[in-house]
């Protein structure tokens, strides 16, 4: 039996942390209770922008169990602003406070906090709360925040474009000069939000002794989250820990640091006793954070057989009305991939992200999602443009696997990636020829389907070279810790949370790989700042490359010394030939393994509690730290095709069939993989079909409720058919690439690109989403 025999990675087990949730015993935020908590909840603003004049707490606070009503002004003192002005060349720097003081931005803005022994005295006291405001002009879309004359979202700046970056490569003018045909494809995206099952809130204690806050919050991200906590509060690091519950649900929406959570921890401190907040669904809706609402354009020069020369790319994003993000750094990712899978090096950007008063944007699981639908609804519009087969035009632009490693216009590099061959599985798993023949049969029947073809790269993993190239601040290293008791037990840890990915089940695997024990035998602590090393969190794909990527190297670092105490246990000079399996010592004798009965909890015992049998110069112990930075990007790629039918008397969208060809490299965990796949997809699906947050021109909300907002249900996301093409990576510890946001690429992209191939007899180009009955209906009316 070789060492390959002996991997664990990949194999089916069950995932861990479901045990504890199907019983009904996960700990989430609600099942922490402290005796003496009060609950706090919040006066908004009912205006999309307003000065406000004056705000009178008097009748609240003598309301039975009122404990204290603030303002920003009375928390200004005890906290500073954030600030967010990373030095990025046309990025306008920008502060946040507490609370408004003089004039809020959106309508939901936070503008006073009564705290009581209840929520719902709470709640009924905000109610009484009265709050004068001077309505102001609001800018509730892109267009209209740079209008000249156009109200400033941000007084502090000279205009609402916050946000403005230029980029050229190659002779793009000469290309255009030389070209067959100019193809112009427009895309726009709808606003969205996360809409996660467990909406935000948190728990914040104050010990007055210690001078020290425990914060209790679904955070993904624990440890920048404390850093940025205790800045604002004017605390230092180690006067504050964070401690993450299980989240039910996050998808980039608990990153931030939200001003709720700020003044709860401000108020926990001012009044010496444990404060709590759960945000409702509509407060959610309107002001947790929102997400897309994308206006592209590309224009591609081409030759006559479809050959893209150059490409230029024009982006507008509406950022809501403040930045807990820099502004560039959602569609900057966009313009940075863009070209993904193609072969093309001439290339320019534009990209304009302008203030609203709407809610703030982040990131949302899969910011880059209209990436691949900008991509391939652009050669698709090509193909239209010149009377040739889409298929035909992608494989003649498709980047080959002779080409890898191939450099794109920005700079990035791709390898290790397969987009050729997952197109190519996919066109031959739907039979793309038949289905061309069914289709054509069918439209003689007033049948009208389509079908849909995505291929997705994938940005996963983005280290620390990757920001500092795009102009973004942060680091993408990952830390871990992994330690042996004296009885053998395996603990690590590593600065990730997870809301739902599955990490106890995949995150296991890597330290058993790298140790040589049972996943089983590993118990993972996470989301605990004093227990867990610095990390930077869970967002993207890196999950998987960088936690388990740092947790291998973990696992092999302890590994190597176990065997070096295990060599001088069995008088041998080197360790060269023993491994360990399962927790087992084994050696190899005449081309098999064999037991030598030593055991992980033999080696423990002898490294703490009889140290002087450790070889000479041995610390006494089994625990190692690591610190590991991925490479500048890691990508992974998949193929998406989608096969629909489309009601033209009604609008209406069945999905016949939905085929995902994923190579997400080496897999940790198929079951985790296979559920991050199917998740991906179907928000990807709801964001294509249901899914946008609408305003009006004076900047009112007109989706708070999941009776305007809408998500699909079980009854509308199809069955998943998955091919796996998964080749492994060549520069990262485990082989992995990442993956968990492709699939909603690859279905924003897909879904639309089917409703456009059905209703192609009509001279229709669908150029926005979420494409709905109602819009369907509007096109064919245009064109009839």
């Amino acid at each position: 039996m070789t060492a390959q025999d002996s991997s664990v990675l990949g194999r089916p087990l069950r995932r861990k942390e479901d045990r504890p949730l199907l019983l009904g015993q996960g700990r989430y935020l609600d099942d922490i209770t402290l005796p003496g908590t009060l609950h706090a909840c919040f006066v908004r603003s009912p205006h999309a922008h307003a000065r406000l004049l004056r705000i009178d707490g008097d009748t609240a606070r003598i309301m039975p169990g009122v404990e204290t009503v603030v303002t920003g002004a009375d928390l200004a003192s005890e906290t500073t602003p954030i600030r967010m002005a990373p030095p990025i060349e046309g990025l306008k720097p920008t502060e946040i406070v507490i609370l408004p003081v003089d004039r809020v931005r959106f309508q939901g803005d936070p503008v006073a906090c009564v705290v009581a022994t209840d929520r719902y005295l709470a709640e009924d006291a905000c109610e009484t709360v009265q709050v004068d405001y001077e309505p102001l002009l609001a800018v509730a879309d892109f267009d209209a925040a740079l209008a000249p004359g156009a109200a400033l979202v941000d007084e502090t700046l000279d205009s609402n474009l916050v946000s403005h970056q230029t980029y050229a490569a190659g002779n793009v003018e000469r290309r255009f000069a030389e070209a067959h045909s100019i193809v112009e494809a427009q895309f726009r995206q709808g606003r969205q939000t996360h809409a996660p099952i467990e909406t935000r809130g948190c728990l914040a204690v104050w010990d007055e002794g210690r001078q020290h806050l425990t914060m209790h919050v679904g955070t993904q991200v624990p440890h920048p989250y404390r850093t940025q906590l205790a800045a604002r509060l004017g605390l230092s690091e180690s006067q504050v820990t964070v401690i993450s519950p299980d989240i039910g649900g996050a998808f980039g929406q608990k990153i931030a640091l939200y001003r709720e959570e700020w003044a709860v921890a401000a108020l926990a401190r001012r009044l010496r006793r444990p404060v709590r907040w759960r945000e409702d669904r509509v407060e959610n809706l309107m002001a947790a954070s929102h997400a897309r609402e994308d206006w592209v354009r590309t224009r591609a020069a081409v030759d006559r057989n479809g050959r893209i020369l150059a490409l230029t790319l024009d982006i507008r994003e509406d950022f809501g009305a403040y930045c807990f993000f820099p502004a560039n750094y959602l569609a900057r990712v966009v313009a940075m991939i863009l070209t993904g899978p193609y072969r093309i090096q001439d290339y320019n950007f534009d990209v304009r992200v302008a203030l609203t008063n709407k809610c703030g944007n982040g990131p949302m699981r899969a910011p880059m999602a209209i990436t691949s639908w900008v991509m391939e609804g652009t050669m698709d519009a090509v193909a239209d443009a010149l009377g040739l087969d889409p298929v035909d035009v992608r494989r003649l632009n498709m980047i080959r696997p002779e080409d890898l490693p191939y450099t794109m216009p920005t700079g990035q590099v791709l390898e290790d990636v397969t987009p050729r061959e997952t197109m190519e599985l996919a066109l031959k798993a739907v039979d793309y020829e038949g289905f061309r023949q069914r289709q054509a049969e069918d439209r003689g029947k007033g049948i009208h389907r389509g079908l849909g073809l995505c291929v997705v790269v994938e940005s996963t993993t983005y280290g620390s070279a990757f920001y500092k190239s795009a102009g973004i601040p942060g680091s993408g290293h990952e830390t871990a810790w992994v330690k042996i008791e004296p009885s053998g037990a395996v603990n690590a840890s590593v600065g990730l949370m997870a809301s739902g990915q599955g990490y106890e089940t995949s995150l296991s695997l890597a330290v058993a790989e790298g140790l040589g024990v049972r996943p089983d035998d590993v118990d993972l602590k996470l989301g605990h700042t004093d227990v867990a090393p610095y990390g930077m969190g869970s967002r993207g794909g890196r999950g998987g490359t960088a936690g388990g990527g740092v947790l291998l190297l973990a696992g092999r670092d302890l590994q190597a010394k176990i065997l070096a105490i295990a060599a001088g246990l069995l008088d041998l000079n080197a360790a060269g030939e023993l491994r360990m399996r399962e927790g087992v010592i084994e050696r190899h004798l005449g081309g098999n393994w064999v037991a030598t009965g030593l055991t992980l909890a033999d080696i423990a015992r002898t490294a703490y509690l009889d140290p002087l049998r450790l070889p000479p110069g041995m610390e006494p112990g089994l625990e190692t730290h690591r610190a590991y930075d991925p490479p500048p990007m890691t990508y992974s790629n998949s193929t998406h095709a989608c096969e629909v039918q489309v009601d033209i008397e009604t609008g209406r969208v069945v999905i016949d069939r939905y085929l995902i060809v994923e190579d997400c490299g080496t897999v940790l965990s198929p079951v985790v993989v296979e559920g991050q796949q199917h998740g991906a997809t179907a928000m990807g699906i709801g964001g294509a079909l249901y899914e946008e947050v609408i305003y009006d021109a004076a900047g009112q909300n007109l989706s708070g409720s999941f009776a305007d907002y809408l998500l699909p249900t079980a009854c509308e996301i199809p069955s998943f058919e998955i091919i796996s093409h998964h080749t492994p990576n060549r520069r990262t510890p485990t082989g992995t690439k990442g993956m968990a946001e492709g699939g909603v690429m690859g279905a924003t992209g897909a879904v639309p690109l089917a409703i456009a191939d059905a209703l192609r007899p009509f001279g229709i180009r669908v150029e926005r989403q979420p494409v709905t009955p109602m819009m369907i209906r509007s096109l064919l009316r245009e064109r009839s």
